[in-house]
């Protein structure tokens, strides 16, 4: 790919007012979404940097404001955006790289800490200034003022949408659509604010540097009910004690929080339902019946 190199290094020397040419490049690991390199110059700088198709770029451009987001909320560290470009067939976004290093209990104390004052950020309205992605699912997230109707219309149904077009089991989409139906049951005493997320927090999207200060990226960021985040962190494995403890020490949780739980599973569930098939359909099925029994 070096031919492809030379303009994103021109770009990146663009952004930063400093030529950078590319000394070295290696593929390192980027998820399941995008390819990532890291781009090294002779002096030792270097950039981590997404590839993907062409008709890509906007989920460049949305994960870039994304960074850029939660980097003004000054909370939590994330890699800075450099630029976002296409050239060819091929999109990226270049980002400051990061030396990442072995978490700890003190650091994921931190972390969970950290997360509750994101949280602490709020807007009028659920949603952001524009859409993103979940993966490469496009995740909608128009200003609305009433939340019920935000993750019925913009998550929930969205999935499910996507879940009959995808031809996935019928006996999923309706669970999916009675849920729909009896959300607002879930909020008949609590009614979220809505806070800075991340949108996407698991063991994967999370990091700390070699000095120890904990790290987020992969965003798919909006502001929405914090408790959505905190179902995340225990949907693909319990982030550990620690971490909960801080956050709640901070700003502690509904006691209806365990009710709604399975609910918010249940979007990530269907997304991953949709994009990789196999025994996330099953498993987004039963987190469908788990959201349903809580009110039943």
């Amino acid at each position: 790919m070096m031919e492809f190199w030379e303009p994103v290094a021109k770009a990146i020397g663009r952004a930063t007012g400093i030529p950078f040419v590319v000394a070295l490049e290696r593929q390192v690991t980027g998820g399941d979404s995008h390819r990532a390199f890291r781009l090294q110059d002779r002096q030792g700088r270097s950039y981590f940097v997404k590839v993907n198709q062409a008709d890509r770029v906007e989920m460049f451009v949305a994960e870039s404001e994304g960074l850029r987001e939660l980097a003004q909320a000054g909370v939590l560290r994330v890699p800075l955006p450099v630029c976002v470009g296409t050239h060819g067939e091929f999109a990226y976004l270049a980002m400051e790289y990061l030396h990442l290093g072995a978490a700890s209990e003190q650091r994921m104390e931190e972390l969970g800490g950290g997360l509750a004052r994101l949280h602490g950020i709020s807007r009028d309205l659920f949603g952001w200034h524009m859409d993103n992605t979940l993966g490469l699912t496009a995740q909608p997230n128009p200003p609305t003022g009433d939340w019920v109707s935000f993750w019925r219309e913009h998550r929930l149904l969205h999935q499910i949408r996507l879940a009959a077009s995808n031809n996935l089991p019928v006996t999923l989409i309706e669970k999916g659509e009675r849920l729909a139906a009896d959300l607002g049951r879930f909020y008949a005493n609590y009614r979220p604010q809505p806070s800075l997320l991340h949108g996407d927090l698991w063991h994967g999207n999370k990091g700390f540097l070699t000095t120890g200060e904990p790290v987020l990226f992969d965003p798919a960021v909006y502001f929405g009910d914090r408790e959505a985040e905190l179902a995340m962190t225990e949907l693909f494995g319990l982030f550990p004690d620690g971490f909960y403890a801080s956050y709640e020490a901070q700003w502690p949780l509904d006691d209806g929080y365990t009710t709604r739980r399975p609910l918010y599973q249940s979007y990530q569930l269907l997304n991953h339902a949709n994009l990789f098939g196999g025994s996330y359909v099953e498993r987004a099925e039963r987190m469908l019946d788990a959201a349903l029994c809580e009110v039943a």
